[in-house]
This record gives structure tokens, C-alpha cells and sequence, in this order.
């Protein structure tokens, strides 16, 4: 296992020591180009364009766009990334405020958006976006800081639009303030566990920040920002001083959602930029949005962490629970239960969809199902679903407006109980394989006896 990275810059490094980082150095415009190549190449390698037209900052995208990138991020093994998540959403760690921050190495007190270069990604959307900026905010009323992600389209200099919906902690702090205004920052290249720790579905007033020392095993430096109240990651590579403006509006238009699609949201709140700092060379990094590897598994480790904490204070044998990458990250959950007692399937899924409303499709598996396996799920749905026992449709249930098919916030949810019920076959359930102890001697004298390739394929 590799050293934890420090920062992003240090995971970017040690992802091209690994050989999973490609550098584009022929020239590419930010209007659609960065987009098609982060497209063509999802869910990775990484990839560095050193060479965007009219600008000298690089850009990097398709960064943590599978789980065992992820689980370099925070140094644990693939299998170990949910157990890593969880401690983390149980740890309070208090965060370490220094003066020595390499993301206020440069410091402009004037700000005009045009000068980065920030990428058009799709067709129908209005402009160009931010989109890997984790929004650092704090309550107005208690102090208690926040962390979270949020769309930024530049309006022109230092004014942008920022997509936040009815329910996020952005919008809730800044209906707290007299006049809808809140102080923000927008951190650029924050380490990946503050990335990963902003998915996380919290507790209105609970800070995330606390919450990424569990993930890197270090406690996480911040610094005070220079023009607003608040703590922001000290080795980040950019970060965007503010003031949030929910009276402010302007109509964003379509906009790409998780799913793939276009949403119109309406009216989208405003953001003055008051400051830009950064370290002396940045990297400015993009999440190519919509539904692609980085965007959908961003939301699903952190999201199917929370799923399988809130589900076990009423099912305490729950196992992994993996949110699908089919899913976009968001909209289905597949949940592994330890020897399922009768009637444990459905409560699962209630369990589940009480928790998140966004949540449509789920399924319930035994522990031998890899549930981060699509093939696995659908062998187990296929193979052990009675489809006239097991199958759960439920009309009218509350979900969020970024669900493709809702309607007046309901849509019709499915659940899947694809556990092995006793005395459904003859025959059993046994898998059909060697016997275990001849498959762990053949496995061992292969692993002995084999070579690999540079590509690290066995020949």
C-alpha cells in the first residue's frame, strides 16, 4: 500500500507514478473539446491538458472516477472503502488552522472568471461551469461550518450563478440571513477525502470538514480565507471568495443532471466574487458532469456509506451497500443482509427509502453477492427473485425534483428481494465449483508461477 497522499496535487503524482495519468499536450479549446476527451476517456486515466488554448493553467479531469482510484485517494484497499467511510461519518476531528497555505500563495482581490479556464461541457447548457468546487459555507446563526458541492456558472467578471436546490444546506444557511446573503468559498483541488467527505448526506449544522481526517489519516490544514469569515483547505490548488445571493436570481436554463439528462431548474441564486487565491502554479480541476464515472461514484461511496449507517439502527445485520453506478450514483441502492431473518428483504427497502428520498430502485442480496458487481446483482435477481413474492412496487412516494420521472415530487418506486428463501428449489443454492481447498492450491500455484506484462496483464 502507498503512502496516503497529502493533497491532490501529491494523488495526481502518485496516480502518474502508477501509470494512470495521461497528459494532452496538443492544443484544446474549453468550449466542448475538454469535454469530448474526458468523455471519450471515462472513467479515466487521469487526464492533464497542459495545453488549453489561450491559457497557461492546466486542467484535470476524470480524477476519481472508479473505486480503486478512490481507494488510492485514502489509502485503503478497494474492499475496505466503506468501512474507511464510515468511521469517518462517526469521527468529529477538529481541523488545524495554519498561516503557511500554498492555496494563498497568489492573492487578487479583483476578480474576473474569464481569466481561468473554465470548460463548456454540453450543448444545451448556457455557458461554461465550475464543477468540482466543494462550497465551504457557515451558519449565520450557530457558526457551524459546512461543506458541499454546487454548480457555478460565470454570469461575467466576478459574478457567477450558483445551483443550489430547495433543500441543500446552502440554501437553508442563507434563508437564515437577514438579507439571503451568506459568505462562501469555492475550493478547487481540495484533497480527495474533502471531495468525498462534501457527499456525504449530513446533518444540517454538522461540519464536514471534521469528518476528512478519518479518511487521510492526518488532520486537515485550513487556512483563514482572506476577504470572508471562513476556514478553507490550506493545500488546495484555487479558491474563489465570495458572497451567496439567494434574492439575486437569474434563470440558469437547461443544465445537465446525474442522470444524463437536461433539467430545467428555473431560477438559480447569484454569487459576487470578492477574491481568487491560489498556489503559484495551479491546476484547475473539472468533474465532467451528467452521467460519468467521476460524477456518479463521487455521490455513490459517500451516499451507500450513510445508506448502510442509517439502515443498521433498525437492521443491525445489514452488510456493503452499494449505490449503482446504473443508477447514476444516486437513484438505486443494493444492500447486503448476514443471514436474513423472514421479512427482512422488504424492511431493507423501507429502511432505504425512508432514508433517501431520491433513492428509486433497490435491492437486497446475501452476502455473497458482490453488490458492487452489476452482473452479480442482476445473476441474484434473476436467479432468486419469485417475482410474484419478491417484487416491491410502490406508488406516490416522495422523491427529489432532480428524479427524471417525477411528477408534482412522487414517482413510483421498485424493490427487489433477491434473497435465497428456503424450500424455493430442490436442489438448493450450493454454487457449482471445485472444492474450495483444490480452487486455493490451483490459485496459489498460479499466482507463484505466473508473469505479468507492463501492462500488468498475466502472460
Amino acid at each position: 500500500m502507498h503512502t496516503n497522499p497529502s493533497t491532490f496535487r501529491q494523488f495526481i503524482e502518485l496516480s502518474d507514478e502508477l501509470g494512470d495519468v495521461v497528459r494532452e499536450t496538443s492544443p484544446v479549446s474549453p468550449v466542448f473539446e475538454i469535454a469530448a476527451h474526458l468523455v471519450a476517456r471515462d472513467p479515466g486515466p487521469i487526464t492533464v491538458f497542459s495545453n488549453v488554448e489561450g491559457w497557461s493553467i492546466p486542467v484535470v479531469g476524470n480524477v476519481l472516477g472508479s473505486l480503486e482510484r478512490i481507494a488510492l485517494a485514502i489509502g485503503a484497499p478497494v474492499a475496505e472503502i466503506q468501512s474507511r467511510m464510515i468511521a469517518a461519518i462517526a469521527a468529529h476531528d477538529p481541523v488545524v488552522e495554519v498561516t503557511d497555505a500554498a492555496c494563498q500563495e497568489v492573492v487578487a482581490t479583483t476578480v474576473d472568471l474569464a481569466r481561468m479556464p473554465i470548460p463548456t461541457f454540453f450543448e444545451r447548457e448556457g455557458g461554461p461551469y465550475i464543477t468540482a468546487g466543494v462550497i465551504i459555507a457557515r451558519d449565520p446563526i450557530t457558526g457551524e461550518a459546512n461543506a458541499s458541492f454546487a454548480r457555478v456558472r460565470p454570469l461575467g467578471g466576478a459574478r457567477a450563478l450558483m445551483g443550489i436546490a430547495p433543500n441543500h444546506h446552502l440554501q437553508k444557511m442563507a434563508e437564515k440571513a437577514e438579507d439571503g446573503r451568506l459568505e462562501i468559498a469555492v475550493v478547487l483541488g481540495a484533497h480527495p477525502a474533502v471531495q468525498l467527505a462534501a457527499c456525504f448526506y449530513l446533518g444540517l449544522g454538522d461540519d464536514e470538514l471534521q469528518h476528512v481526517q478519518s479518511l487521510t489519516g492526518e488532520p486537515l490544514r485550513v487556512v483563514r480565507a482572506k476577504t470572508v469569515d471562513l476556514l478553507v483547505p490550506a493545500d488546495a490548488e484555487i479558491v474563489l471568495e465570495g458572497v451567496l445571493d439567494i434574492r439575486d436570481t437569474v434563470v440558469e436554463g437547461d443544465v445537465s443532471e446525474y442522470h444524463g439528462m437536461y433539467e430545467n431548474y428555473g431560477a438559480a441564486a447569484t454569487v459576487e466574487f470578492t477574491a481568487m487565491t491560489s498556489r503559484a502554479d495551479p491546476m484547475l480541476q473539472v468533474i465532467l458532469p451528467g452521467w460519468h464515472r467521476e460524477h456518479a461514484y463521487l455521490g455513490a461511496v459517500s451516499i451507500a456509506a450513510g445508506l448502510r449507517v442509517a439502515i443498521a439502527r433498525s437492521i443491525p445485520n445489514v452488510g456493503e451497500v452499494s449505490v449503482t453506478e446504473a443508477g447514476a450514483g444516486r437513484l438505486a441502492a443494493v444492500i447486503t443482509l448476514h443471514n436474513p431473518r423472514p421479512g427482512q428483504g422488504k424492511q431493507a427497502m423501507l429502511a432505504a427509502w425512508g432514508s433517501l428520498s431520491m433513492l428509486k430502485q433497490v435491492t437486497v442480496v446475501d452476502a455473497d453477492i458482490d453488490v458492487w458487481d452489476p452482473i452479480a446483482v442482476e445473476w441474484a435477481r434473476i436467479t432468486r427473485c419469485r417475482f410474484d413474492r419478491d417484487l416491491v412496487v410502490i406508488a406516490g412516494m416522495r422523491t427529489d425534483r432532480s428524479e427524471p420521472l417525477e411528477h408534482d415530487g412522487v414517482v413510483t418506486k421498485i424493490g427487489f428481494d433477491a434473497l435465497i428463501h428456503d424450500g424455493d428449489r430442490v436442489e438448493g443454492f450450493d454454487a457449482a465449483e471445485p472444492p474450495a481447498h483444490i480452487t486455493a492450491h490451483v490459485r496459489a500455484h498460479l499466482d507463484k508461477t505466473s508473469t505479468h506484462d507492463d501492462k500488468g496483464q498475466r502472460s
